[in-house]
């Protein structure tokens, strides 16, 4: 089976009725190239770490341009095609022609997902049956909260009754699940508690939360902090236990990003699976793991539970894929061992990475890890507890073969 994505562009801010006040790619700058697992050997710098980090888009394409890009990946795949996912910089119901993007993905005649969208297009409600008749089997849908006023408000949505309303008539029908960026004295307490219980009531698959980060900790690496100024933000275990709170009192799942899915126990479910933890390969030599600081103290307690040997450091940085060189640059070298593994997708070119960690004059090994240890809410929302665990088993298993094979001996 295989899914195949459309990216119809769409630049964010410009092709989606204009930015969100939560949006965090406001305020978004120039800024170098990061360098990235991408990047050739020599050279700073590719198409992903300096501008599809930023979804850097001239606009949208066309229905032509988006036609003919489709028909040249479908000649491309191999097995049979068993979902589209509509993709973009911009948001899909503002992309002008959505109707004729539809019926032409519809002639497919395979289930059509549309990986985000606001709903700040639709102005009509007749857009809910349409979708439905073409095919339409899944949405991930920002509604921030049902209150029509705080939709207007922080989501500028000049028609936010007629989106709640096509939101309400995709959930009788379709699999939705509702995404919100948590503002703390804007849409939690009450107003989220409403949020919650609307979309249980009309039948949502789940809810998405997100903890809203406003500083380059919290990963606005783009020069985009703060996008909000002064605006409260939760530490992540004041995020966790809010998650954990609305997923006890309600039905639909609920889960949040960084931490956590209540349901499943991730990220890093396989710590309370002694079972699993016993399976994964024993560690026979050392090195330094670098990650972030919410996965840093997990990845710790699952190696040392593999025979331990392995420092694990928290950058400052809350999401290991977000590090930068910075980052690296403000740890201790006189802390490292050698060698020393980096995150798969952090935002760093390996040259420079080496250069940074062997400042002091000890000259250190750098490899990346696993791009995936885990799953965070966007992922496991629509992943069984075994798909997450198997995921992790995975992940783990080849950091654990990575250091056997390249660490030090003890």
């Amino acid at each position: 089976m295989a899914h195949l994505t459309v990216d119809i562009g769409g630049r964010p801010g410009v092709n989606c009725r204009g930015f969100c006040e939560y949006c965090y790619f406001k305020h978004v700058k120039e800024t170098r190239p990061f360098g990235c697992r991408h990047c050739p050997p020599y050279q700073v710098g590719c198409d992903y770490c300096s501008r599809s980090v930023r979804e850097y888009y001239q606009g949208w394409k066309t229905l032509r341009e988006v036609g003919e890009e489709t028909l040249a990946n479908l000649q491309l795949m191999t097995g049979d095609l068993d979902r589209v996912t509509i993709s973009g910089g911009g948001d899909p119901s503002c992309y002008p022609e959505f109707r004729d993007l539809i019926e032409l993905l519809s002639g497919m005649e395979v289930p059509l997902h549309i990986g985000y969208t606001s709903g700040k297009g639709f102005d009509e409600v007749g857009i809910a049956d349409f979708l439905i008749d073409h095919g339409l089997s899944e949405v991930s849908f920002t509604v921030f909260s049902v209150d029509p006023r705080k939709r207007k408000r922080y989501m500028h949505d000049p028609t936010p009754e007629v989106s709640l309303r096509v939101l309400e008539r995709l959930c009788g029908e379709i699999e939705v699940y509702g995404a919100a960026v948590v503002l703390p004295g804007v849409n939690d307490g009450k107003y989220l508690e409403d949020t919650c219980r609307w979309l249980e009531e009309r039948g949502a698959k789940g809810l998405i939360l997100m903890r809203f980060a406003n500083t380059t900790r919290q990963g606005l690496i783009l020069g985009n902090a703060p996008v909000i100024k002064g605006q409260r933000i939760q530490t992540p275990e004041e995020f966790r236990d809010l998650v954990t709170d609305l997923a006890e009192r309600f039905s639909l799942k609920i889960s949040g990003t960084p931490l956590w899915d209540p349901a499943i126990g991730s990220p890093f479910a396989i710590r309370n699976e002694p079972d699993l933890l016993d399976k994964l390969p024993r560690l026979e030599r050392s090195a330094t793991v670098i990650s972030g600081s919410v996965a840093a103290p997990a990845i710790r307690a699952i190696l040392d539970a593999r025979g331990g040997g392995v420092r694990v450091m928290a950058a400052d940085k809350e999401i290991a894929c977000l590090i930068t060189p910075e980052d690296l640059q403000a740890l201790d070298p006189a802390e490292l061992g050698d060698p020393v593994i980096i995150p798969g997708r952090a935002f760093v070119h390996d040259r420079v990475a080496a250069q940074i960690l062997s400042r002091d004059g000890v000259q250190r090994t750098v490899f990346r890890g696993p791009e995936m240890l885990t799953a965070d809410a966007e992922t496991s929302m629509g992943m069984t507890r075994d798909g997450v665990l198997l995921m992790e088993m995975e992940g783990f298993s080849d950091l654990i073969r990575l250091i056997n094979r390249y660490g030090r001996e003890r």
